[in-house]
């Protein structure tokens, strides 16, 4: 039985149980009996023995994107558990060593010789930024280890390297829908504010080359650097212009100090941002300034946007259900790229055997077809690493708190 089918079965098990109570009513069972029954089913679960297969992930899980990096790896904890509780892969345990770089490329650098060299993994989850994701080529290179990358910037997969793949979407796919969505509110004319980061740079670099496709007029063009505390500066230039909105490309905290000296400034247009601000902390950050911020993202942050009763839906469903109730609240995408390349990784592992080399690891990987993740559908091939396509975003809105569907 495939990982994937095992994530439904475990659903499965719980409406069959469910079926069987229903059908017991009316009938006597004693409180020692049902106990009984629970040990029985207890002692029939098999957990995942032998050596496990270990695989790293470089996350961030201090430094500025921070808030991206704990998710990830909350999800990445909380489905190992999962698995190892069913069976594992083959039947043995899956161990996910995460190292932090705190947001730097050299210690994502120096996280991934340490997992290669001294932890003798199989696979790589990360890291959280592009920068660091690109920092760690030449090591992944260098040992022939796959590398599934939890970043969204373009030159992670646009620079094409075999071992390397991706679960976000990446800016070329974010960019031009973003841009359609301004396009359809009549808005052709916009002030750039980017950060100087691997995403950020990376992200000004694909607005720019699309501009001239899809009718817009860059009137002002600012950069911040992370960690900056202010954009006022910056701002008040996108303010002297006759911008119709600003276009925010960041994935870090400094994103919500952007919406607030917006308000500050009392400037009026509209801002809209990246896929590197789905998260709440920038909701949480920017307080009232985020009202009417609108970003693409993936469907994760309302599961009803896969369409109830498809796959996508009920894949996504579990996870958000799971994560809430171990985390306290709801995964974000950044849980999900995590939750993806995990799987993405497992999957190809089970589809090996025991026996596998890692270049039959890099190969199975690449297979990767119809994979159902909480990014969307991923289907990779031997010249495209993402995957995913437009039809995995949606265009949000920050409304009165928490995000909506934008109209």
């Amino acid at each position: 039985m495939g990982m994937r089918s095992r994530r439904f079965v475990f659903l499965s098990v719980i409406l069959v149980f469910a079926m069987m109570a229903g059908m017991l009513v009316g009938c006597t069972t004693s409180d020692e009996d049902a106990e009984d029954s629970e040990e029985t089913t207890e002692e029939t679960t098999e957990e995942a023995t032998g050596e496990p297969i270990k695989i790293g992930a470089v996350l961030s899980l201090t430094g500025v994107y921070a808030g991206l990096g704990e998710p990830e790896k909350n999800a990445l904890e909380m489905e190992v558990a999962r698995i190892n509780a069913a069976g594992g892969v083959n039947g043995r345990p899956i161990e996910v060593i995460i190292e932090d770089d705190a947001t730097e490329a050299e210690e994502s650098v120096a996280a991934t010789t340490r997992l290669i060299d001294q932890e003798e993994v199989v696979a790589i989850i990360g890291a959280t930024g592009t920068g660091g994701t690109m920092g760690m080529r030449e090591e992944i290179d260098a040992a022939g280890v796959p590398q599934v990358s939890i970043a969204g910037g373009t030159v992670v997969t646009g620079a094409f390297d075999p071992l390397v793949f991706q679960t976000p979407w990446s800016n070329t796919l974010v960019v031009p829908f973003t841009f359609t969505a301004l396009e359809e509110a009549g808005i052709s004319k916009i002030g750039l504010i980017t950060d100087t980061g691997g995403f950020g740079g990376d992200g000004h670099e694909v607005l720019m080359s699309f501009t001239d496709e899809y009718g817009m007029e860059v009137v002002a063009d600012e950069t911040f650097n992370p960690g900056d505390t202010d954009m006022t500066a910056q701002l008040t230039k996108i303010k002297g212009t006759d911008a119709e909105a600003v276009v925010m490309w960041s994935a870090g905290s400094e994103a919500a100090t952007v919406a607030k000296n917006m308000v500050d400034l009392e400037m009026d247009v509209p801002l809209y941002g990246s896929h590197g601000n789905a998260r709440k902390e920038f909701i949480e950050g920017a307080g009232d300034a985020a009202e009417g911020f609108q970003f693409a993202a993936g469907k994760i942050l309302i599961p009803e946007t896969y369409g109830e009763g498809t796959p996508e839906y009920d894949v996504a469903s579990e996870f958000t259900a799971n994560y809430s109730e171990e985390y306290g609240e709801d995964p974000n995408t950044f849980a999900g790229h995590a939750y993806d390349a995990l799987y993405i990784i497992v999957e190809a592992l089970e589809r090996l055997g025991d026996d596998f080399t890692l270049e039959e690891l890099r190969d199975e990987i690449e297979a990767t077809t119809g994979f159902v993740g909480i990014g969307g559908v991923f289907s990779y091939s031997a010249d495209d690493h993402n995957g995913l396509t437009e039809d995995d975003l949606v265009l949000y809105k920050v409304e009165d708190g928490v995000w909506v569907l934008s109209e």
